[in-house]
């Protein structure tokens, strides 16, 4: 699975986890230098409270475009850690 914006490739993996129709993507496969930390957070009844990152690529901005659950509940502990994206970001094979 690839994760690309504006062109770019922001992340890659062949070790997705899907859940919930999203593509999780292991923290090893993201491309860091696009990644800012948001101080952005959701919760999820089952999988917890997640962080969010802005990605930027070329001076643009997609803000809260990537987020992840750094201590998910027990129920969601295979994507600890894991990436996944919305916001226009295109996800595919």
């Amino acid at each position: 699975m690839k994760a690309t914006w504006n062109g770019t490739v922001l992340a890659e993996s062949d070790k997705t986890v899907t859940v919930e129709g999203n593509h999780y993507f292991p923290p090893d496969s993201i491309k860091q230098e696009y990644f800012k930390p948001s101080d952005t957070h959701t919760t999820c009844p089952w999988k917890g409270v997640a962080s969010y990152y802005s990605v930027e690529v070329d001076g643009d901005r997609n803000a809260d475009a990537a987020w992840y659950y750094p201590k998910p509940k027990e129920a969601a502990a295979e994507i600890a850690g894991h990436v996944a994206f919305w916001k226009g970001v295109t996800v595919s094979t």
